[in-house]
């Protein structure tokens, strides 16, 4: 039997229109972010650089201030951790309750890192750290005052305000003032000068104690005063420039700053932090590791007094001796990082994530020594790989980050982190406690944990090129930008799209779309029904934030600003659908869309007049409610409440949908008066006529990419887009049936 012709062509049909999907989307692919080469990637193949020299290029200044102040908020927890079984005694509480008591700072510091971090990305951050430190030192001079949990509960917390810096500022700091190929050893000085504090701090509290009587408010006073001296010293340390070495490593030059940068929206920076991978996979990673330490070394203490019937201090030199020798191999671990990195790294953070698992191995093996000499000479192996972890994962996502966002992205790092698993993990393993024992709870909380937090940063380090790729690929961009502000400072656009990638979730409708509109232009934007161009007006209004790419506003980057900064800024739109509040008069929707001109009623009356200067048909019917109105005059009211904010940019998405063609014209013949009147407009239109009719240019979009830019008289000259825009079809010619 042989097939039909009917049956050949339709077989024909379907295989042109794979071959033509798989070549659009071997199109799309390749107008995607390039991953570079580990060479291409900042500080990979750069030459070795020693410590000193490291040093010497950033200044000891921000080192040595940075590093002490590590170092002395250590005692923020080694008093309440050393002295929990004297601070328990005083109020009366049970090993839950100490845990509760003591979580207030932890909470505070992960809650108040957000602001501080909005702070640190925008205002002298040097200064912020030494204002922030010398309130935390009259808040723990305080503490020692309090004779009651809940006093000691809040003074913690103004406690965790002021340390609330640590993270996000300083870290943004240290990355930002010392090169990218010594980073990892400039993070393990100050980490070592602050595990060397978390070591001699107990040290010091514990021998206090042996001069007071165990009289554990001394201890607050006391190591209130050093704290106090290093914030006053932070205030006269100078502020690094953002970004500097990463912008020499990709342009070979540092940019100058913005003297008044954009305010970023604190959601459009999740959005763009969700589209890092390697840092997503960190964030579980060490959520789930840092509740399996926090659980664990709270119950420490607990558990050597309870096994031991150990003193304060002796408790202090368990955790003493581990801690210094882990020290040495600190540098080793720093040279060792910044060489993997300088090959790979990707083979850098696989290296990091390896390490906890021989700490997983000798935890159960410690807590089943029976002698407390035995149990700090196996806990070598976790101080050592501790101290190497966490002194080597901090320059590392930084890296991946943008660097105008370190500080925020390491906020929100903090409280994703601290609040899933820093709050959880003493009360968790508290409860275990008085349900069990302390060993039990131990290895409970640490061993799986520790497992399943290495894993994840080990399968992490597959896409750490393509989000370092990203951040190259920002500043290359940013780059460009800038030479043309300062080349053609009064042809800027009005609003203009480079490379803008965008997904709803997994779904991507953006694929390094470019576009632009100059001021008072008007620009047709036409497409097939999905082919994103609503989503573009979303992008540039500030409702959706890309993954890639900028969105510029007269020549600055708002990529990151928030809906209401770009209304500031002039950007207005007018939805498509249904926009008008009807069971509102047209009255109280005029009123209502000037919210923001309420305190000036003379400006909002004016504004209102202006407007139905120009829809005098609304004038007449202002106690009407709107929905009495047509859908053409509701249309008009939508566009009268943008109009009452003077817009720079007004963005319109489907003017004439639904709407019969005699209201069509009257709105056209508006759209041509604000266009005469200068106004720059971006209209989303799926009548090629119209646009015609509205536009001088237009750009077409088809499967989330530009496939025409150009005259709008051309158009129609291009039967495929023509035949697209008119039918919604993109399907190619039919061939002659003869």
């Amino acid at each position: 039997m042989t097939e039909s012709s009917g049956d050949r062509r339709s077989f024909a049909d379907f295989s042109r229109a794979l071959l033509d999907e798989e070549a659009a989307r071997e199109a799309i692919e390749a107008d995607q972010l390039e991953v570079r080469a580990d060479e291409d990637l900042p500080g990979v193949g750069e030459e070795a650089m020693t410590l000193r020299q490291a040093v010497a290029t950033g200044g000891v200044g921000v080192l040595a201030v940075l590093g002490t102040l590590d170092a002395v908020d250590a005692f923020q927890l080694a008093i309440p951790s050393l002295l929990g079984p004297e601070i328990q005694d005083s109020f009366g509480v049970s090993d839950a309750g100490l845990a509760a008591m003591g979580v207030g700072g932890l909470i505070a510091t992960t809650l108040c890192a957000i602001p501080m971090g909005k702070l640190g990305d925008r205002v002298n951050r040097m200064r912020l750290v030494g204002l922030a430190t010398i309130f935390w030192s009259v808040a723990m001079f305080t503490r020692g005052f309090q004779a009651t949990a809940l006093g000691f509960f809040m003074v913690g917390v103004l406690m965790g305000i002021g340390t609330s810096n640590t993270f996000p500022v300083q870290g943004a700091v240290l990355a930002d003032a010392y090169p990218i190929s010594a980073r990892g050893r400039i993070y393990a000085v100050k980490n070592v000068l602050g595990r060397g504090g978390e070591r001699i701090a107990p040290l010091l509290v514990g021998g206090l104690m042996l001069l007071v009587d165990d009289n554990w408010r001394w201890a607050y006073w006391v190591f209130a005063w050093p704290t106090l001296a290093l914030g006053i010293w932070a205030l006269f340390v100078p502020d690094p420039p953002r970004g500097q070495f990463e912008q020499k490593s990709v342009l070979g030059e540092v940019m100058e700053e913005d003297d008044d940068p954009p305010r970023v929206s604190l959601g459009a920076v999740w959005q763009r932090l969700m589209a890092i991978k390697t840092l997503k996979l960190a964030w579980i990673s060490f959520s789930i590791i840092v509740f399996s330490i926090i659980g664990q070394s709270f119950l420490v203490n607990l558990f050597l007094e309870d096994r031991w019937g150990l003193s304060p201090f002796e408790r202090a030199m368990i955790g003493f001796v581990p801690g210094m020798l882990a020290f040495a191999a600190a540098p080793w671990a720093a040279k060792r990082y910044d060489a993997l990195y300088r090959e790979s790294p990707a083979r850098a953070l696989a290296w990091v994530g390896a390490l906890f698992f021989p700490i997983a191995v000798a935890i159960p093996i410690q807590f089943f020594m029976p002698h407390p000499v035995l149990f700090a000479a196996v806990g070598i192996v976790p101080a050592v790989l501790s101290v190497v972890i966490f002194g080597m994962i901090s320059p590392l996502l930084v890296g991946v980050v943008p660097y105008r966002l370190r500080a925020q992205s390491t906020a929100l790092s903090i409280m994703v982190i601290f609040l899933g698993g820093g709050v959880l993990g003493p009360i968790v393993a508290g409860l275990l406690s008085d349900a069990t024992d302390e060993r039990t709870a131990i290895l409970v909380v640490a061993i799986p944990f520790k497992l399943i937090g290495g894993a994840l940063l080990i399968w992490g380090a597959r896409h750490i090129r393509h989000d370092l790729s990203l951040v190259v690929d920002e500043i290359e961009k940013d780059h460009a930008d800038l030479q043309r502000r300062r080349a053609h400072p009064d042809q800027l656009p009005a609003v203009g799209l480079r490379d803008v990638d965008f997904s709803y979730g997994p779904v991507q409708v953006l694929f390094g779309v470019n576009l632009h509109v100059d001021r008072g232009e008007t620009l047709a934007l036409l497409g097939t029904n999905g082919a994103g161009k609503s989503t573009i007006l979303r992008v540039i209004s500030g409702l959706a934030v890309p993954s890639r790419g900028i969105v510029a506003h007269h020549g600055r980057d708002i990529t990151l600003t928030s809906p209401q900064t770009r209304v500031d800024l002039g950007i207005q739109q007018l939805p498509g659908g249904k926009a008008v509040f009807l069971p509102l008069s047209i009255e109280d929707n005029l009123r209502t869309a000037g919210w923001t001109m309420r305190r000036d009623r003379a400006q909002l009356n004016a504004r209102i007049d202006h407007v139905l200067g120009i829809f005098p048909e609304l004038a007449d019917r202002l106690d009407e409610s709107a929905s009495a109105l047509s859908g053409g005059q509701q249309q008009m009211l939508a566009l009268a409440m943008v109009l009452m904010h003077e817009p720079d940019v007004l963005l319109i998405d489907e003017l004439s949908l639904g709407l019969a063609p005699a209201v069509i014209g009257e709105l056209i013949e508006i759209v041509e008066r604000l266009k005469a009147e200068g106004q720059t407009m971006i209209i989303v239109e799926q009548s090629l006529n119209i646009a015609a009719a509205l536009s001088d240019r237009a750009v077409f979009i088809e499967k989330g990419q530009v496939r025409f830019d150009g005259p709008t008289a051309e158009l129609a000259e291009r039967g495929d887009i023509a035949r697209a825009v008119f039918l919604g079809d993109d399907r190619p010619e039919p061939e002659d049936p003869s």
